[in-house]
């Protein structure tokens, strides 16, 4: 399934049902008077998240969503009927935008969480509503109201309570597959990651936690270079960061500590308050790197930082559970 995170879409509530007209003719019933119904409300239009949905993907084909009209008002003070709603199922995490003045109509963060988007016109009223003492016979009922049109943006920022970051190629799609249960594509090529994967890492039977890998940035991805800014929503949701540093090819600790500026640069430009985040620095693919070049990296980093970084192999294993229980204590902190 295709990984969509923005679309546009048209919604439109139902229609009212106009008020009926009408007069009571029977046999026997000689002073039959006004009996026209009033006609049913019309349809209106709901978002509700679905934690089950992890896509946009199923707006892509069908562009336009209309609740059902209320039906006309009938003889004998009959109501007509309601116009049925319409819920539509999204991811949770999706935020709903007037495509038009970019007002937030929704911001869909919990399960099952449900607002309305369109309301449905009223039904008009049928004429046994305008009987009078001075009008026993009134002929006039009122049409139904029209529905609401609003053109709607959706937009997809993944709820996880970590996200890994750093540059292509820095090891994050093997760590979410190590820890987790997510089987994202894995390949020695950039951008191996073309959409957010996510992740249940579980501690024990209680502790768990969901962890996204976010596609590699690059210098001047705010700017729209490389993958652009197109996966930084993403994180903005996120309690704290795993930063990846790929270490095994760098000439000097100076060539590697530069990859973790330019990432947090990044950052910054697309919004500087994520860089208030929590973060946690993974120096990785050290299982092909000396006992001195190890070391001689890790103490630069935490020089640097001034914070412990920790010496990462996810694919020896080296380290692994020593992260998840970090990656654990920082969202408990």
């Amino acid at each position: 399934m295709r990984f969509i995170d923005e679309v546009t879409i048209t919604i439109e509530s139902g229609k009212g049902g106009d008020g009926r007209a009408g007069f009571r003719r029977e046999k026997y019933v000689p002073m039959g008077g006004p009996d026209g119904g009033d006609g049913g409300d019309g349809g209106n239009v709901f978002i509700q998240a679905n934690e089950g949905l992890n896509t946009l993907v199923k707006f892509r084909g069908k562009k336009f969503y209309k609740a059902e009209n209320g039906e006309d008002g009938m003889g004998r003070q009959m109501h007509g009927r309601y116009g049925e709603d319409i819920i539509l199922q999204v991811p949770v995490g999706t935020i709903v935008r007037n495509h038009e003045t970019g007002e937030v109509m929704a911001d869909l963060t919990e399960h099952e969480q449900k607002v309305m988007l369109a309301e449905g016109g009223r039904g008009g009223l049928g004429n046994m509503n305008f009987k009078t003492s001075t009008n026993q016979a009134p002929t006039r009922a009122t049409f139904g109201k029209e529905g609401e049109t609003i053109e709607i943006d959706l937009e997809l920022k993944l709820i996880a309570d970590l996200a890994l970051i750093g540059l292509p190629n820095a090891g994050k799609s093997t760590l979410i597959s190590v820890v987790s249960a997510a089987k994202p594509k894995i390949a020695d090529y950039p951008f191996t990651t073309l959409e957010p994967n996510l992740g249940v890492v579980k501690i024990d039977e209680e502790q768990s936690y969901v962890v996204a890998d976010i596609p590699g940035l690059i210098e001047d991805a705010s700017e729209g270079k490389g993958l652009g800014i197109k996966f930084l929503k993403h994180i903005e949701r996120t309690k704290a960061f795993v930063h990846l540093v790929d270490v095994s090819w760098c000439l000097d600790e100076f060539e590697a500590f530069e990859q973790y500026v330019v990432v947090r640069q990044e950052l910054e430009k697309y919004n500087e308050e994520l860089l208030n985040k929590k973060e946690l620095v993974c120096l990785t693919k050290v299982d092909a790197m000396s006992e001195e070049e190890r070391k001689k990296y890790q103490d630069f980093f935490e020089e640097q930082l001034d914070r412990k970084v920790v010496l990462l192999s996810a694919v020896s294993n080296e380290n692994v559970d020593q992260v998840k229980h970090l990656m654990l204590r920082l969202i408990q902190e």
